[in-house]
Order: C-alpha cells, then sequence, then structure tokens
C-alpha cells in the first residue's frame, strides 16, 4: 500500500530540493522544488506501490530544472543602455545615401508607387496586386511598368534589380 502524498513530500523533500539546487543554484531551485511536486502530486495516483519515489521525484526534478534552463536561454538578454534617440533601421532615407530615390518614389502616383513596392519590394505576383488594389493583373503589371519608367525618368542611373528594361 503506497503511503500518503505527504510523507513522501516530508521523506523526500530535502533531497529533490538539493538536485534542484544543484543543477539550478539556490535562487531557481525553489521554485523547480514546487514544480516538481506539483507534478509528482499530480502523477502519484499511477506510481505503482513498488516504485522507488525517491528516484522518481529526483527524475521529475531533473525535469523541471532542465525546464528552467530551458526557459532561460528564451528571455531576452540584459543590455546595456537603450539610446534614447529613435532608429533609422529599416526606414528609407538618406541614411544610406538613397534618399533622392525615396523621394522619387514617394511622389509616383499611389497606384504605381503601391504596385512597384508591392512587386519590386514585395515581390508579389501581379495576380496578387491585382487582388489588393482591386483591379486586373494587367492594370497591376501596367502600373509597377510606369513606375519603374517614371522612376528612371526622374533617378537616372538608378540599377534597379529585377526592373524590365
Amino acid at each position: 500500500m503506497k503511503q500518503p502524498f505527504e510523507k513522501v513530500v516530508e521523506q523526500h523533500g530535502g533531497t529533490v530540493l538539493r538536485v534542484c539546487r544543484v543543477i539550478l543554484g539556490v535562487h531557481d531551485a525553489e521554485d523547480a522544488w514546487s514544480e516538481t511536486f506539483l507534478a509528482a502530486l499530480r502523477a502519484y495516483p499511477e506510481l505503482p506501490d513498488d516504485a522507488n519515489a525517491e528516484a522518481w521525484l529526483v527524475t521529475i526534478a531533473h525535469r523541471k530544472a532542465i525546464d528552467v534552463i530551458r526557459s532561460r536561454k528564451r528571455l531576452p538578454a540584459p543590455v546595456g543602455d537603450i539610446p534614447e534617440a529613435p532608429t533609422t533601421l529599416g526606414v528609407p532615407g538618406d541614411r544610406d545615401g538613397d534618399g533622392d530615390l525615396w523621394q522619387a518614389v514617394a511622389a509616383l502616383p499611389e497606384k504605381q508607387r503601391q504596385a512597384v513596392a508591392y512587386h519590386y519590394v514585395a515581390g508579389l505576383a501581379y495576380a496578387e496586386i491585382a487582388v489588393i488594389l482591386g483591379g486586373s493583373t494587367d492594370a497591376a503589371r501596367r502600373a509597377a511598368a510606369d513606375g519603374i519608367r517614371n522612376l528612371r525618368k526622374k533617378y537616372p542611373g538608378a540599377a534597379m534589380e529585377g526592373a524590365p528594361s
């Protein structure tokens, strides 16, 4: 006959806490200890009467400690002071010396600007662009071609990858 779970905690609680401290250190050991016994409490009714409870609890504690270690890896890493100035990372502009190009893109008519952005920047097919803009595939293709032609006029010498000649 199995002994009450409270007796199991009383007998093996110290061992489980020592295992958690060895693996995790003092800071996280008590949380892992608690998680171990919560999991053990749920599984205890299914534990065979002749099972080695101490080994069973140490195995659970080991797995809970590994869970804590894994969760630490997913936490954001502390960094130094964060700069107060906003970043321009990912924002088109003069940072890369292409401010004139982005001004030329901004000056395009709306449908042309959107078609150019969706096709040449986002890589969408003309059929997908047509659905977004609410027109035909041919109209999307024409808007993108007209947009590229207008950009070449306003921004001579621009080498646009994938743009039609």
